[in-house]
Parts: C-alpha cells; sequence; structure tokens
C-alpha cells in the first residue's frame, strides 16, 4: 500500500495539530540544516505556532547574523525603509568607531605595533607622554593637598597641646594656694597639741616650751645630754 495523502485543512484536534506541527518542524528545521551545509547557503528560517511560540534557525547560531539576513532580504526585496536604512548605516558607523577604539585601546597597551608606521607611532608616543604629564600633574596636587592637611593637623595639635599645658600650669598654681594655708593649719596644730601638755594657767608660756614646739620633729632625742650630765654631777656629789 503506499503511503497516504494528508488532506491540506486545518487539523480540527489540538492534540493531533500540535503533533503534526512538531513533525513537520523538525523535518523543516534538518532540510534547512542540510541545504546550509551541502550547499553553502546562507539560510534564516523563522517559525511561530499557533500558541505564538517561537522556533528559528540561522547558518551562524548569532543573534546579529540572523539580522545581517534579514536586512539583506529586505535590501533584495526593496522593502527596506529609508528609516531602517539610517538605522543601519548608523550601525555600521558604531561598529567601525567601536573597532577603532579597540585599536587606539590596543596600542596604548603597547600591542598590536607591527601594523603602525613610523608616524602612528610618533603620534602614539606624544598621546603617552601627553597622558603622563597629565597623571603626574594630578599626582602633585593630590600630594600637595596632603601636604597641606597634614600641616594643618599639625598645627592644630600644637595649639592643642599649648592649651593642654596652660590648663595643668594653672591647675599646679591652684593646688599650691590651696596647700599653703593647709601646712599653715597643721602647723598651728601641732604648736597647739604641744601647749596644751604644758598649761601654765594665767601664766605666759615659758620660752623653752616655745622654743620646743618650734623644734622640728627630726629631733626626738635633744633632751640626752642633759640627763647624762645630771648623773655625773650627782656622782661627784656623793
Amino acid at each position: 500500500m503506499g503511503r497516504s495523502k494528508i488532506e491540506m485543512k486545518l487539523i480540527e484536534d489540538t492534540t493531533n495539530r500540535q503533533v503534526t506541527f512538531s513533525k513537520f518542524r523538525a523535518g523543516l528545521l534538518k532540510k534547512a540544516h542540510e541545504v546550509s551545509v551541502l550547499c553553502d547557503a546562507e539560510i534564516g528560517l523563522i517559525i511561530f505556532s499557533s500558541t505564538g511560540e517561537l522556533f528559528d534557525y540561522c547558518t551562524q547560531p548569532l543573534r546579529f547574523h540572523m539580522e545581517q539576513i534579514i536586512e539583506r532580504y529586505q535590501l533584495a526585496k526593496g522593502t527596506q525603509t529609508p528609516q531602517q536604512s539610517g538605522l543601519q548605516n548608523m550601525s555600521e558607523k558604531l561598529r567601525r568607531e567601536s573597532h577603532c577604539l579597540e585599536l587606539s585601546l590596543n596600542h596604548l597597551n603597547g600591542s598590536e605595533l607591527n601594523s603602525l608606521k613610523i608616524e602612528d607611532l610618533e603620534e602614539l608616543e606624544q598621546q603617552l607622554e601627553y597622558s603622563i604629564n597629565k597623571v603626574r600633574a594630578r599626582k602633585e596636587q593630590l600630594l600637595k593637598l596632603q601636604m597641606d592637611n597634614l600641616e594643618r593637623n599639625v598645627e592644630k595639635m600644637e595649639v592643642e597641646n599649648n592649651q593642654l599645658c596652660h590648663w595643668i600650669e594653672e591647675k599646679q598654681a591652684s593646688s599650691r594656694q590651696q596647700q599653703v594655708p593647709i601646712e599653715a593649719n597643721m602647723l598651728e596644730e601641732k604648736q597647739q597639741q604641744v601647749l596644751n601638755q604644758f598649761p601654765f594657767l594665767g601664766e605666759e608660756q615659758p620660752i623653752s616650751v616655745l622654743q620646743l614646739v618650734s623644734l622640728p620633729p627630726s629631733r626626738p632625742y635633744l633632751g640626752q645630754p642633759m640627763q647624762s650630765n645630771l648623773q655625773e654631777a650627782n656622782t661627784h656629789h656623793q
């Protein structure tokens, strides 16, 4: 039996329609790939299913290559609008500028210099010297700013240090002024304690007592030689 012929009309059953679409889509993508490889053809294939799902095939698996195929189709068919033509020209211009910038960057990095002539090398040298001078000027500016900030900080620290020294001197002077009355009061209290040990009521205090009060506490054995002289006198008298 021969292969049954499929009737060319919309498949009503949704499931059968989806199965049939998957089979034909796979076959169509396979045929497009075979034609591209065998015949060196540039192919761009775009498929939308009934549910809006996208399937595509391109000779080169890159997005911009599909766009180039579409642009070539529009140019060949004369369906490209002036706006699209202007966008294409702008795109090409930007692509060329990007390539030139990439080459310039490589040259500044010291790579891909073999293709440059002597004039190009001299111009590149001037550009590098100009860039170096700008870098040095910016470096000197930053160093000067740092030095100025450092000098201001040193001056500020000196002022704060002088203020602190002045405050310490004032505190020490105030402490000395407060210490003098305290020492005088302590001396007066010690004198009064000694005088209380010799209560001469109604009489003036003897000069010897006043001298004893005035004696410093570092001479506690001042009266010992007098006792020794008294003992010797008693011995001679006996």
